[in-house]
């Protein structure tokens, strides 16, 4: 008999973080998904992984407000009493997100503090309110970006936040070593289908040729990463990041 498993994960109801969610649930994970504001998405992905035979529930959060955590949690924690029967969870997945096109002379202040709160404080703050609430020997996937390795007109405030997740994954991964916690950054390219990422025909070709595989991503690119890092088969990976843009930009 296998132990129950839990995982919570940000910006769970669309795109990369639904296929997470699923992907998750299809190796035995039960689920808690935030949604931002589509509680319709939310609702289905629920639905979906019910329909596996896992448990799962839809948490509004919004990861710019860190004033909001504590109530978060605090709803947290009764989910995790009256539908998972536990206390704690096992999985941390910082999946929520939004993207921002714009050159560094057009960046507002106002664009710049979103991006930081969203990506950076967000992730920083809800992470050390979730260890109150986490299992030692644990994990937490951090989902980055490649434009935190190779840069592209626009992205400078959201790849800035991005590079300073990959650094910030690697101190968790340092201090949390001593409750058995690993800590890991995926750091997708660019994923088309049900996320922030602009879709045209345009940058659709412009990505598969600069891709050696060929064509763009879909989430579903991502999911499966993400569950075999949270498997016992990736106990040993730990403090790295693992980039899935089919080779792009080598």
């Amino acid at each position: 008999m296998t132990t129950q498993k839990i995982a919570l994960v940000t910006g769970g109801s669309r795109g990369i973080g639904r296929d997470i969610s699923i992907k998750l649930a299809q190796k035995g994970v039960d689920i808690l998904l935030t949604y931002n504001s589509n509680k319709e998405e939310a609702e289905k992905t629920v639905a979906a992984i019910t329909a596996l035979g896992r448990k799962a529930v839809a948490l509004s959060l919004d990861t710019t407000d860190s004033s909001s955590f504590d109530h978060f949690f605090s709803q947290v924690s009764q989910h995790l009493k009256n539908t998972f029967n536990t206390d704690r969870i096992d999985f941390l997945i910082n999946n929520a997100g939004t993207s921002l096109n714009a050159a560094i002379t057009d960046t507002t202040e106002a664009q710049f503090d979103e991006m930081m709160n969203i990506h950076l404080k967000g992730v920083y703050f809800l992470t050390q309110k979730a260890l109150n609430h986490f299992h030692d020997g644990g994990r937490i996937v951090n989902i980055s970006s490649a434009v935190s390795r190779v840069s592209f007109p626009g992205v400078s405030a959201y790849a800035m936040m991005k590079g300073a997740i990959d650094v910030y994954t690697r101190a968790l991964a340092l201090e949390l070593g001593v409750r058995g916690i690993s800590a890991n950054v995926v750091a997708p390219g660019a994923i088309f289908g049900g996320g922030a990422m602009e879709d045209t025909p345009e940058i659709r070709s412009f990505v598969m040729g600069n891709t050696a595989l060929g064509r763009v991503g879909i989430p579903d690119d991502v999911g499966g990463v993400v569950a075999f890092l949270c498997s016992s088969d990736a106990q040993w990976i730990n403090g790295q990041r693992i980039e899935l843009t089919g080779g792009m930009n080598l």
